[in-house]
């Protein structure tokens, strides 16, 4: 199941594309997002063969455009972040953006009838924390939205998974190769992992 509760992650904070619901709550949003989520996981002609690419870049965009990728990016590089210029930034956060794409999107699938419960939500000026929990009737596991409200819109920048921080987890590796080899390293490793995700999904019939 906490393989499954992961890979949520990337897709139970969902809004329709271009959507921003003025005077929401963290906890609205997220509970419509996750809504929108099992509507499209639901979708029996989106299940047929031919639909499966069109469904996948149906999950994508969405996901993009509920999660502040550079945020996250920022966070997960962390004291590297302020060295880089403009061009670097966006490049970084691309290749972010890419690897929780790419390494969460396909699993999202494994969706079964697990049950979110909503228990409280904590709010500081423009920060917001909804804390949630995922029902599989086996296991309940504890899974917590960070969000940043820019210009009206709840955006996700960081999901604290059983108490384990998706951002700090990520900054615990990056910080490791940076040490061991450099930032240029680093970016070329993002580079790989996206190039072999892309030719296995045209690899796949």
């Amino acid at each position: 199941m906490k393989r499954f509760i992961v890979s949520m992650i990337i897709g139970c904070a969902l809004a329709w594309p271009g959507a921003v619901w003025s005077g929401e709550t963290a906890t609205e949003a997220i509970k419509r997002s996750i809504d929108t989520l099992i509507q499209v996981l639901s979708d029996e002609a989106l299940k047929k063969p031919d639909r499966v690419a069109e469904r996948h870049r149906q999950m994508e965009k969405i996901i993009s455009e509920r999660f502040s990728y550079e945020d996250m990016a920022k966070r997960a590089l962390g004291a590297q972040w302020a060295k880089l210029d403009e061009q670097q930034r966006t490049e970084f956060a691309d290749l972010f953006r890419q690897l929780l794409t790419n390494s969460y999107a396909d699993r999202i699938e494994g969706y079964s009838g697990e049950q979110v419960h909503y228990l409280n939500e904590r709010k500081e000026a423009d920060y917001a924390e909804v804390r949630t929990r995922v029902s599989s009737g086996k296991a309940d596991i504890p899974l917590d939205y960070r969000l940043l409200n820019k210009s009206g819109d709840w955006r996700i920048y960081d999901v604290v998974v059983d108490g384990i921080s998706l951002v700090k987890n990520y900054r615990s590796q990056f910080e490791k190769i940076i040490r061991t080899s450099g930032y240029d390293d680093l970016v070329k490793k993002l580079r790989e992992k996206s190039d072999q995700f892309v030719k296995i999904k045209a690899d796949k019939p």
